[in-house]
């Protein structure tokens, strides 16, 4: 549910809680209606959703008011009666469920649904040099490369001259092989002169779904290929079984008890047989162990399958009410039995997983209470607090992954919450932002299990801190979880992680496009994805799961622009929307409304009526972003702090920012007022200007005022909570009369490619400034265009959906030696309905003579006591491996070379290593420090050899 951001919901339940592994229950919730438990806390995360709680039945009165249902957790009959009720009401019907290490979502959004965008990707679009007059008319792009093809449909804009073509209706085109467009007659049409563009418009698609009772017998199942089909189809003749095993029973299979199993074989053998898509009988053999094996299983339900799965069916449930993507088709069968051991005398006992009256039932049902005390006992390093981060942290924490006086989880990150993060990183509050990630995350994940015992860090994880996440810190982890943003901080985590032989869970995000990866010492590959973002593909979307509230690049400035302009253009108009009624009773002495509206109100008093009042307003944002904001985070945190280890605050990669004065003459400043005054102006239905001469007089006027306070919010931009004291409720009630009584306000959606709308005006001096008050060399606009158009934030549903495929490789790491066809790397993308899961690379071996290895191994030679020379390093490695050394390095210094003369090595063989070291690089000895790693070439090797890492034990 909580991935879902609805105008309303309606939460439904009968049960009463029993088991934890649900995200908003707890000891103090048992007993309770599950719906009525969790509707507060529900509602909690976005104030803009009602959420209400039905406790009757079911109804088709119930149903009229809404567009989609999703059932989980039901009956077979349940889903027939309600599925049937929504068909005759015209509503999108999902039924989601999970058995043990098995999950099932149906889909059936009615005969006749069309979707109006089938895919993640925008609009092609391209600027025009020249259009022809004829039949056809022959469209001269400005870049001869482009990706319009023949038959799709265009429309057009901001042309000079032949404006006949502004706004028209589609018009389908022909791709010439010069790459020109011909687009129909154009004969009559005025002379083109100049400018314009050319934009694709999606085509339709309608849908047509069988009923659920119809769709029983005769399935469409999504599978990554041909090949999957037949075991997706044995899956639903399992699901059926377990539904008539509990018809009959009363009560569901037992945990791993053999003879229930046996009867659900019975069951699933005995079922009328599927039928394939032309109605002819399906002659595929059951395939018997399997569903015996999802029978011995499903007796509990785990938390990072239902993150898989609900975030499916969030998705779901999105495409059903924007009828954006096209939905699923129809059945979606899901497993992670490879999390089960290959070897039948490791798998759980009947005994050992009977309930133990604790929140970790539904795990030992699977697993077995011996794995539970394993999961307890872990020590594990979370890497990112961001959107993916929170996700992990979530699913640790009801896993029970880490638990105080056994084991434990710590967070590492150096960012601060922003408001823009409450939308999708929803371990946060309103009331944390400011707040560094990693505390804030470390608190509400202490929430979920008061038992998890989470170690909140600040330091970023990189070569400046090393000495904090060194030798005897990576001594005690067990594994490594990474949730980063950057293709650069992957790869030093990852070397992290290979230094030191620990697994590396891995996950990443596009929009609907996620990925994890697991990482297994000796078994798996090592990571290799690109060593930056500049060697990633050119034109490769940028993913972003974390917004920098301390900037250290131009990318960081621009994320936090474009979310800038989300939250004041978008979201805070929505928001408005959303709550007048809230609004109308809090200026007659209501309750406060969303945190989110103070944006909108700004420095003004009252709803803007002019240009000038949108002007006063964009100047007052000017001095809260780059004024007032860093003036508050210097005096919390100042320039020369020093943390409890001796390290400077501001220290790399932080940069000590700087607050700015405004200068109506420079041409950044003036712009961000510009641009931010029009889209004001926009948003209000008011009229803008484009007179810099004007705008800058008008300036110079208002920065005279004798008030400065005029420049000033009515309350603070950043302000926590939703609980107001009296005087600022008071002044909100007396800011927003205006609003409550006015006209509704436009949304506006981020549009890069009209130069004239101030949208990318506004994101360019915006991430501009901020570049300034961090002394970080900004984007010009054209590097902004392309930047920002590239951006793809991250969003709950995906999210969701990689952390929960992470905690699936989680539980087969802490579950012991695996072979490598156990483990596997997963890539989704929720808009195309693609799942696909691959087992990974095994390790490259490298030979060298006798010697053989992969990037997991590495050469170890003690320094010994007394500590041996530089001469008796390399005596004992041409004695101990053969390995006659050419050249030895530390990091990029050269310590030793065979070609050197005889006078230079006699003045460095007979010193001790780390002597020899210290005189060529200035590297000192620290306690923390175990390992002195060097790198070696030998005689003999070959162009493409990379001898291990040589590992100097001190």
């Amino acid at each position: 549910m909580r991935n879902c951001t609805l105008g309303s919901c309606v939460c439904w339940a009968c049960r009463p809680c029993r088991g934890f592994r649900r995200l908003f229950l707890s000891e103090q919730d048992l007993g309770r209606s599950r719906a009525e438990a969790t509707q507060e806390l529900v509602a909690k995360l976005n104030g803009a959703v009602q959420v209400r709680v039905h406790t009757g039945d079911i109804t088709e009165e119930l149903l009229q008011d809404f567009q989609a249902v999703v059932l989980t957790t039901s009956s077979l009959e349940e889903q027939l009666k309600v599925g049937t009720l929504c068909r005759k009401r015209g509503v999108c019907f999902l039924a989601a469920d999970t058995r043990g290490l098995v999950g099932q979502l149906f889909c059936d959004f009615g005969e006749d649904f069309t979707v109006q965008d089938l895919t993640e990707e925008e609009p092609q679009a391209a600027a025009i040099q020249h259009i022809a007059q004829g039949s056809p008319g022959v469209v001269t792009l400005r870049e001869d490369a482009h990706d319009f093809r023949a038959g799709d449909l265009v429309t057009f804009s901001g042309i000079e001259g032949m404006v006949e073509l502004n706004g028209c209706v589609s018009r389908l085109i022909r791709v010439q092989e010069d790459g020109t467009l011909e687009i129909g007659d154009t004969t009559t049409f005025s002379t083109y002169l100049r400018g314009g563009a050319v934009t694709e418009v999606k085509t339709p698609k309608t849908v047509r779904h069988e009923p659920l009772y119809a769709a029983l017998l005769q399935p469409r199942v999504v599978a990554q290929s041909p090949r999957e089909a037949p075991r997706a189809r044995c899956l639903h003749q399992a699901f059926r079984a377990l539904h008539e095993f509990r018809r009959l029973s009363g009560r569901p299979p037992q945990p791993w008890d053999p003879a229930d199993a046996e009867r659900v074989v019975g069951l699933a053998r005995d079922l009328q047989p599927l039928r394939g898509p032309t109605g002819e009988p399906l002659e595929e053999p059951l395939d018997e162990a399997l569903v015996r094996t999802v029978a011995l299983s499903s007796g509990g339900v785990l938390s990072p399958m239902a993150a898989m799965l609900g975030a499916v069916a969030a998705q779901e449930v999105l495409k059903a009410v924007s009828r954006k993507f096209l939905p699923l088709d129809q059945w979606l069968y899901f497993d992670a039995l490879d999390c089960l051991p290959d070897d039948e005398q490791l798998l759980p006992k009947p005994e050992d997983c009977k309930p133990r009256s604790c929140r970790y039932d539904g795990q030992i049902a699977v697993f077995g209470a011996g794995f539970q005390e394993k999961l307890s006992r872990q020590r594990y390093l979370l890497v990112g607090a961001g959107a993916i981060g929170c996700e992990l942290l979530k699913g640790f924490a009801l896993v029970g992954l880490g638990l105080r006086g056994r084991g434990a989880v710590t967070v590492a990150d150096m960012d601060h919450v922003e408001r823009s993060n409450l939308s999708r990183q929803f371990l946060f509050r309103p009331q944390d932002v400011g707040r560094p990630k990693a505390e804030a995350a470390a608190e509400a994940a202490r929430r979920l299990n008061p038992d998890l015992q989470v170690d909140p860090r600040t330091h970023p994880l990189d070569r400046s801190t090393e000495r904090i996440y060194g030798d005897d810190f990576f001594s005690r982890v067990d594994g490594v979880a990474a949730a980063l943003d950057s293709f650069q901080a992957r790869h030093y985590v990852a070397a992290r992680c290979t230094h030191y032989l620990k697994p590396l869970l891995e996950a990443g995000t596009q929009g609907t496009r996620g990925s994890a990866s697991v990482f297994v010492p000796h078994v798996t590959e090592g990571y290799r994805g690109p060593a930056s973002e500049a060697a990633a593909s050119e034109d490769a979307p940028d993913p972003v799961c974390s917004v920098r509230h301390l900037p250290s690049t131009a990318k960081h400035t621009l994320q936090w622009a474009r979310d800038e302009f989300e939250g004041l253009f978008c979201r805070s108009a929505e928001a408005i929307n959303c709550h007048q009624q809230a609004l109308t009773s809090l200026a007659d002495g209501g309750p406060p409304p969303l945190p989110l509206l103070p944006v909108v109100v700004g420095v003004l008093r009252q709803r803007p009526r002019n240009w000038r009042d949108c002007v006063l307003w964009a100047l007052g944002r000017w001095q809260l972003c780059f004024r007032h904001g860093i003036e508050r985070l210097l005096r919390h945190h100042p320039p020369d702090e020093v943390l409890e280890d001796g390290t400077r605050f501001w220290s790399r990669p932080r940069q000590c920012p700087q607050p700015l004065e405004f200068d109506a003459s420079q041409d950044t400043h003036l712009l961000y007022v510009l641009a931010a005054a029009n889209l004001y102006a926009r948003m209000h239905g008011l009229p803008g200007s484009r007179d810099l001469p004007a705008l800058r007089e008008m300036l110079q006027s208002l920065l005279l005022l004798p008030a400065p306070q005029h420049l000033d919010p009515i309350f603070p931009d950043d302000l926590a909570s939703t609980e107001l004291d009296p005087g600022q409720a008071e002044r909100l009630r007396e800011a927003l009369r205006d609003w409550s009584q006015g006209p509704p306000l436009e949304p506006l959606r981020f549009e890069k490619d009209d130069d004239s709308n101030f949208h990318v005006d506004f994101v360019t001096a915006a991430a501009s400034l901020r570049a300034q008050n961090y002394g970080i060399p900004p984007a010009n606009r054209t590097q902004s265009k392309r930047i920002v158009g590239r951006i793809i934030p991250a969003i709950a549903t995906t999210t969701a959906a990689v952390a929960g495929l992470v905690g699936l490789e989680l539980f087969k790491v802490v579950g012991g030696p695996r072979p490598l066809h156990a483990f596997r790397h997963s890539y989704l993308c929720l808009a195309e309905n693609s799942f696909s899961c691959y087992v990974p690379g095994a390790p490259a071996t490298q030979e060298f003579h006798h010697l053989s290895w992969t990037c997991w191994d590495r050469l170890k030679v003690a320094a010994g006591q007394p500590e041996r020379t530089l001469k008796s390093l390399l005596d004992h490695l041409q004695e101990r491996h053969g390995l006659r050394v050419k050249m030895l390095l530390q990091d990029e210094a050269l310590l030793y070379s065979a070609g050197w003369p005889p006078e230079q090595q006699a003045q460095c063989l007979p010193l001790r290593v780390t002597e020899w070291v210290e005189q060529k690089t200035g590297w000192v000895p620290t306690p923390w420090q175990r390992v002195l790693v060097l790198e070696l070439s030998c005689e003999g090797e070959e162009d493409d050899t990379a001898f291990p890492p040589l590992h100097y034990e001190l």
